[in-house]
């Protein structure tokens, strides 16, 4: 049976979603946990492989078992094995075909930025920070620049390994909540950093570092080393992946929300 899986995780702690052979990864400590509850070895194959730090309300997974448990038992079984920085949100059995990376038809994040000259305490590591005051309604404009199918080279990581830097943003929203500022994007698929690229980007935009043209020169250029700084992972979370309706699965957005 192929069973897939909504997980949600703190990714502070983790080196990422991927195992490491010498840090401590997401994808390692839910495996551990399945092949307690299975009594067997599970593999696991997620819709997006997080960075170290950056978190999920949302991640999607799918493992395959043959062992007889019902979807609660998977969910309970499973979330007493994990440690308290992740958890298994829903489970569902799902056919053969389903895949849960090269099935997803869309992915959204959303970044969330506390703007305030005070660094944060309690949202440590939840957030990202930027004392300078920022103008949502130029990074706005600026980020309809992104909107579309277009060469993202300008804001993949250099050690990017995907194929083709092409990708299609269909959605870039920025608004603002008191001292709290989220940025919510939704494409096709995302390159290595491209999230936090983005975010830098508008940031020294909404800071008046740079105009709201900058932004069109940067993707024009194609070229990573000319464009904005990566911004931090704290406040990056994996909030949406959705996938054709035949498969069934939960594609609604878990959006955290601080303001």
């Amino acid at each position: 049976m192929r069973i897939a899986l909504g997980i949600e995780y703190d990714g502070s702690r983790f080196c990422g979603w991927q195992r490491q052979p010498h840090a401590s990864s997401v994808q390692a400590s839910l495996e551990a946990a399945l092949s307690v509850v299975a009594d067997h070895p599970v593999a696991v194959v997620c819709a997006g492989r997080t960075d170290t730090g950056v978190h999920a309300t949302a991640q999607v997974v799918h493992f395959d078992s043959d062992a007889p448990r019902s979807m609660r038992s998977w969910i309970l079984g499973t979330n007493s094995n994990l440690p308290p920085e992740v958890c298994v949100i829903w489970a569902q059995p799902v056919s053969e075909d389903f895949h849960a990376r090269f099935g997803a038809t869309g992915r959204r994040y959303r970044y969330i930025i506390l703007n305030r000259i005070m660094r944060p305490a309690l949202l440590r590591q939840r957030v990202s920070w930027d004392y300078r005051p920022l103008d949502v309604a130029l990074m706005a404009e600026a980020a309809n620049r992104l909107v579309g199918k277009h060469d993202f080279s300008s804001f993949r990581a250099l050690a990017c390994q995907a194929k083709s830097p092409v990708r299609e943003i269909t959605a870039l929203d920025i608004h603002r909540s008191g001292e709290f500022i989220y940025l919510d994007v939704a494409a096709n698929a995302f390159l290595h950093h491209m999230v936090r690229n983005i975010a830098g980007t508008l940031m020294t935009v909404g800071a008046g570092e740079r105009p709201v043209s900058w932004v069109e020169e940067v993707l024009a250029v194609r070229d990573r080393t000319l464009g904005g700084v990566t911004a931090p992972a704290d406040g990056l979370y994996l909030v949406q992946v959705n996938y054709p309706a035949q498969f069934g699965v939960p594609c609604v957005a878990r959006l955290p929300s601080l303001g």
